[in-house]
């Protein structure tokens, strides 16, 4: 993993570059006000964000003066949080979203806290060329396997054909709409692709290549693996609302949108029933979901094709105490 060095600094200066770029088809008329970011101009953004981060310098981000910063959901002031304890920058592992429509930038990966890698989702707000706010979620690898995390799967990083491509608002209702399904335990509700497959923290959770859960014995039923038919099962039922919803950015030319939100786990409702994959019922109960009431703010990331099917989900989750507040009363 790459330390404080010159990458830091070389992204540091293709900010401005980029930056003095995104005005140049301004006329005489709108000269006064400044021109909104490009695609490439939020992603230049970001990357200084990120290596300012790596610096402890918040003087070197293009931070607005009065810049909001909330780091899992408490609101601090830029220099501190992980601008304090990043040891080491982006590695390979790293997922852009910038929305030009939004003047948002989204963005997912991996990165050194304390010299050990930590998952970082990504917010930040601009206007003017300025960032105005600045979100983290900040979480170690589950279980700290890095299998999945040394590279983005290149589904999450191919280009839709020009002429397949979606809008941006059918993106942004389409990413939403995972948060219904989810609530609702309706996969119907989000146009799940057949190969749809799910990752959280580092590790697969549905899809073809999900592994047993804990505990499981060869020939013990199971529920679906497949991101729809999870859903279908009501094996969620244990979410009780999904709060602090909020669609941040989507890229039509990747397909890629990010949404944002506040899972509340009460762990009240418990028992229910869940229907496995061969039909047969189990119980969710007290006994196999030992479990405290608990929080989950958490980052998706949904890679919408050019059918508007959701092939790809890489998501970042942050386990809080119940009731935990947003960080943006």
């Amino acid at each position: 993993m790459r330390h404080v060095d010159l990458a830091a600094a070389l992204s540091l200066s293709l900010l401005s570059l980029s930056l003095a770029g995104c005005g140049s088809g301004t006329t005489e008329a709108n000269q006064s006000a400044a021109p909104a970011c490009d695609r490439d101009c939020i992603i230049a953004a970001t990357d200084a964000y990120l290596a300012a981060l790596v610096v402890h310098d918040p003087a070197a981000a293009p931070l607005a003066p009065n810049a909001a910063f909330v780091e899992n959901t408490v609101r601090l002031k830029p220099g501190e949080g992980l601008w304090k304890t990043a040891t080491g920058g982006k590695t390979n592992f790293a997922i852009y979203v910038p929305d030009t429509d939004l003047q948002q930038a989204g963005w997912m990966g991996v990165m050194e806290r304390d010299g050990k890698p930590v998952m970082l989702a990504l917010r930040l707000k601009l206007a003017d060329g300025k960032i105005t706010e600045a979100e983290h979620l900040v979480t170690e690898p589950a279980q700290g396997r890095m299998e999945n995390l040394a590279a983005v799967r290149p589904g999450l990083l191919a280009q839709i054909p020009e002429g397949q491509r979606l809008p941006h608002d059918e993106l942004m209702r389409l990413g939403a709409s995972y948060y219904d399904a989810l609530d609702d335990n309706d996969g119907s509700k989000m146009p799940f692709a057949a190969d749809c497959e799910r990752h959280e923290n580092g590790m697969v959770t549905a899809g073809k290549n999900v592994g047993p859960p804990p505990g499981w014995q060869p020939g013990q039923p199971r529920t679906a693996t497949d991101c729809k038919g999870q859903l279908d099962s009501q094996a969620f039922v244990y979410i009780d609302r999904i709060e602090n919803r909020r669609m941040i950015a989507a890229d039509p030319v990747t397909g890629l949108v990010m949404g944002l939100s506040h899972f509340r786990h009460p762990m009240d409702n418990l028992p229910y029933k869940v229907t496995n994959a061969d039909g047969s019922v189990t119980e969710r109960n007290a006994k196999n979901m030992p479990y405290e009431p608990f929080d989950m703010p958490a980052a998706h990331i949904f890679k919408v094709g050019g059918d508007g099917k959701v092939h790809e989900i890489e998501a970042v989750g942050v386990r809080l105490p119940y009731n935990s507040k947003t960080g943006w009363e």
